[in-house]
């Protein structure tokens, strides 16, 4: 069967699948981000192992430069990358790695130490190199799509959250009476983690390509110039005749380049930017190690962490909601430069506030995170072609990977003159 085929992009396939796509997105994207968010949910551990090396905040800051540099080279190589080949490496790679995590706290028996700590920096390395695979690959591959898909994708992201956290707190209640407890709680808790990165490999390579409707869209972007979906076409038994046309056609196959993508959307960019600047100079270093000791005890951080992967994941359900989604480009920079008012709210609220008034304003930073997120990536590659589309999903996710880095770097801040060098 090839492109040429009408039977493939007629109106009635479009809606076939749609929902069991939905299901298949939200799944992977809660793979794309379950492993690391592990890494964030054990953090309680690490600290155990690990006093003084501030782990949630070293170990975001070896993540991101590898996310980022590995982002920056896949975008410029974008229209030239296989992406069924690029996503699948990229799922393969979160399954060895957080296998690996499980082998090497079971052969140093949980030790702590300077050569544990390296070891474990490097597989989390690996994490950021794996997640600038599949997440720019997947969401350059959900843009051309319907706007459910990408909408399911980034819920199933934030779901990776509330769902290591939710495990995180059953765990830790379930051990905490026991010898190791804390130790025997990761151990099952990364036992999970591997397992779903399997699964997230079995359904992107075997499940996701074969739905009609992702056929459909993926065969409209082949005939509009994109040569990333060939492969996936090809594991759905579809043969693409993109090339051929690309000769006969030359001018409906012309696309925007990435320097115009970029001018054309750099408010949406922006966005994104400043978005995860905001929310990785606070989640999670400051929830960590800033917000002092309370009632909860040990349990504090980890229901800060918890609260606010939950309320980030409801968020992403609201602009499902036409009538409270917003698309306006200015109400979303507007709304994006308003959230750095977090940043006294936390800090007053850390040095006088009861842990009631720092639960409320997490809530508010995982709403506004999620809601913001979904909006823009939805909206940004609308009235483009699918290869502009793919192109811009890239573009996006680059900008996200650049603000959570440079919300890392920030998250330092916080700690000069404290007394925690």
């Amino acid at each position: 069967m090839t492109i040429a085929d009408s039977s493939i992009i007629s109106t009635p396939t479009r809606l076939e699948g749609k929902y069991s796509g939905m299901v298949v997105c939200w799944i992977l994207g809660l793979g794309s981000l379950v492993s690391w968010n592990s890494m964030l949910t054990i953090g309680d551990y690490y600290y155990q192992l690990f006093p003084k090396y501030h782990p949630s905040r070293v170990l975001t800051l070896v993540y991101q430069p590898f996310a980022l540099a590995t982002m920056a080279i896949l975008v410029y190589n974008e229209a030239r990358i296989n992406t069924r080949k690029r996503n699948l490496t990229g799922f393969t790679l979160f399954f060895l790695s957080t296998f690996a995590l499980l082998v090497l706290d079971l052969a140093t028996s949980g030790a702590g130490g300077l050569g544990n700590y390296i070891g474990i920096c490097a597989i989390v390395a690996a994490f950021g190199v794996a997640d600038a695979f599949v997440e720019g690959g997947m969401v350059g591959d959900l843009s051309f799509m319907c706007p459910e898909f990408i909408q399911s994708y980034l819920a199933g992201l934030a779901a990776s959250g509330a769902l290591t956290s939710a495990l995180r707190l059953v765990t830790k209640a379930a051990f905490e009476r026991a010898s190791n407890g804390l130790r025997k709680g990761v151990m099952l808790f990364l036992a999970i983690s591997t397992f779903f990165e399997f699964l997230c490999i079995l359904l992107y390579a075997f499940v996701f390509p074969k739905l009609p409707i992702v056929k459909y869209y993926r065969t409209k972007a082949a005939a509009e110039g994109s040569k990333t979906v060939a492969a996936d076409l090809a594991a759905a038994g579809i043969q693409t005749e993109a090339t051929e046309r690309a000769d006969a056609n030359a001018k409906q196959l012309e696309r925007l380049s990435n320097k115009q993508l970029f001018f054309q959307n750099i408010d949406y960019l922006l966005d994104l930017f400043l978005i995860y600047v905001l929310t990785l100079s606070i989640f999670p270093g400051f929830l960590y190690e800033n917000t002092g000791s309370h009632k909860l005890g040990s349990w504090y951080a980890l229901v800060l962490i918890a609260v606010y992967n939950m309320f980030d994941l409801m968020a992403r359900y609201i602009p499902l909601i036409e009538k409270i989604k917003l698309k306006s480009r200015k109400g979303l920079m507007i709304a994006t430069l308003s959230r750095f008012l977090f940043v006294p709210c936390f800090y007053f609220t850390a040095k006088y506030g009861d842990q009631g008034w720092m639960i409320m304003l997490v809530s508010f930073l995982g709403l506004t995170n999620g809601y913001l997120t979904v909006c823009v990536l939805t909206v940004a590659p609308q009235g483009y072609k699918g290869p502009e589309q793919n192109a811009l999903g890239n573009l996006l996710v680059l900008c996200l990977l650049a603000g959570l880095f440079t919300g890392v770097a920030l998250d330092w801040l916080w700690i000069i003159g404290n007394g925690k060098f």
